[in-house]
């Protein structure tokens, strides 16, 4: 399959402050060339003797894999590389909009896939890290992201970043010199406060009707809220786990009712509505807006 992103030009050195490889499986969890275990002093006896005891998994001709190494890991070795776009950013923990795309897997430049079983893999030709198997670090998965799933995704991805406090200074430095200017855009608007990809995603397709939008904004006797437009419009985002709950509706219906009291008003979304009716979530918003509700 062809390269879903490359990277022509990469300017200014890599941060090392965001090289955050953890995730699923521990950073001690490797995957190994048949010749570097040979190199590092293992004798064929040992691999066998490790294939044999479960320690070590064959993946494919000259290739292993650690035991505790997640199956996402696995078979992004087995088609050649390691794990890329959205795949690594789900493997790190973060948001992503797209959770079951096939297996991302970074290649490196000129390198070709090895198709195994079911391989539905999409490939991305530009890891230049020295070992094949090493995760990229989190600012080239997130330029990955950009280039291959686009801006929108991109913003979810790096406010998750920026929430788990995974990237800072250098690699937001790093993205703005090695993307373009909607990308840009995005870094200048992400920040910290958003606590599920959910608010990220109104916040970024809010951001052209210039609007005031604020993320986990605490109200007195209320709690904290998702987002808050102006001075009063409450926007709350429900994820599936918060849904079909009885206990959960009651506590909704007593935190919109105590917004009430306090003067505000309450507009709640499903993630389905946010995420494929769209449409109807911006009118609900702009209809309030219009008519000011969102001022006192």
């Amino acid at each position: 399959m062809p390269p879903a992103s490359t990277h022509p030009t990469v300017r200014g050195e890599a941060p090392v402050e965001d090289d955050d490889h953890g995730g699923v499986c521990t950073p001690a969890d490797r995957i190994h060339r048949r010749l570097d275990l040979l190199d590092a002093g293992l004798s064929r006896h040992d691999i066998d003797r490790a294939i044999g005891l479960g320690s070590l998994v064959r993946l494919r001709r000259g290739v292993y894999a650690d035991a505790g190494t997640c199956e996402p890991r696995r078979r992004a070795a087995q088609h050649g590389g390691t794990l890329a776009c959205v795949s690594a950013a789900t493997h790190l923990g973060l948001w992503v909009l797209s959770p079951d795309d096939p297996l991302h897997v970074a290649l490196r430049p000129h390198g070709h896939g090895h198709p195994h079983d079911d391989c539905t893999c999409i490939e991305h030709g530009d890891h230049d890290e020295n070992d094949r198997f090493r995760p990229p670090p989190l600012h080239g998965i997130l330029r990955q992201i950009f280039l291959c799933r686009g801006a929108e995704e991109f913003f979810v991805a790096l406010e998750s970043a920026l929430h788990a406090r995974k990237i800072g200074r250098a690699g937001l430095d790093w993205l703005t010199k090695n993307t373009s200017a909607v990308a840009r855009e995005a870094i200048a608007l992400a920040g910290r406060d958003a606590e599920s990809g959910l608010e990220s995603l109104v916040r970024w397709r809010l951001r052209h009707l210039g609007l005031t939008v604020r993320t986990q904004v605490r109200i007195d006797t209320v709690g904290r809220v998702d987002l808050v437009i102006g001075d009063r419009l409450i926007v709350e985002v429900d994820g599936v786990e918060n849904h079909g709950s009885a206990e959960h509706r009651h506590r909704d219906l007593l935190r919109d009712a105590r917004a009430a009291a306090r003067g505000c008003i309450t507009l709640r979304f499903d993630d389905a509505l946010v995420a494929h009716d769209w449409e109807t979530v911006e009118r609900a918003i702009h209809a309030h807006v219009q008519r000011q509700l969102h001022l006192r």
